[in-house]
């Protein structure tokens, strides 16, 4: 087994934002393989959120961003579970960069249940008329509409999306980092974003 330095500690604790001890024990965990810990920091995290699922959230706190000169403005609201953590900087700082994700991205949802019927149905007889058109036969035709629309999500609903300050995990890796770090349930809420002409 490697010895686990304090350098190593830090460098994981750069890369993931979670506590020293936390980062000590991934790296102990791993034989001292950084990429492997922050695998490790990061099934943590989400076994943690798994376990606050169920918590409400009636607190939290509603953050703006404002791009290209006032081009683009973005609201979000992002709920906790208490007032101490609506107030942490952490916390804040989540929601600002939620906004701002937004704010770079344009999702239709938050997750694919928000995407209006409508638009899921538009995507569905796009994907239908191109597969057709390229001749492949009716029976593939909706295993292959099924493919497309996976893919539509994954681009178009917030938590699926990959963020944009790094891009090696979604939205949903990233919460689930933050209530690891903070250690209450969080969820983002709703958000609106508003455009010059569009």
């Amino acid at each position: 087994m490697s010895t686990i330095s304090a350098k190593m500690v830090k460098e994981l604790r750069d890369k993931t934002g979670a506590g020293m001890m936390d980062c000590k024990e991934a790296l102990t965990e791993c034989n001292g393989d950084i990429e492997k810990a922050v695998d490790f920091l990061r099934k943590k995290g989400m076994a943690t959120a798994l376990k606050r699922a169920g918590r409400g959230t009636s607190e939290g706190t509603i953050q703006s961003y404002i791009h290209m000169g006032g081009k683009i403005g973005v609201i979000v609201e992002v709920n906790c579970e208490s007032d101490f953590v609506a107030k942490n900087e952490d916390f804040i700082e989540f929601t600002k960069n939620i906004a701002m994700h937004i704010a770079a991205t344009n999702p239709a949802g938050i997750s694919p249940e928000d995407v209006p019927r409508e638009v899921i149905d538009r995507e569905k007889a796009v994907y239908r008329d191109q597969a057709l058109e390229m001749g492949k036969p009716e029976n593939m035709v909706d295993k292959i509409v099924d493919g497309k629309l996976n893919k539509f999500y994954k681009e178009a609903c917030l938590m699926n999306q990959a963020y944009v300050r790094n891009p090696d995990i979604t939205i949903s890796d990233l919460l689930n980092e933050v209530i690891a770090k903070i250690g209450e349930n969080i969820k983002i809420a709703r958000f609106s974003r508003f455009q010059i002409g569009g």
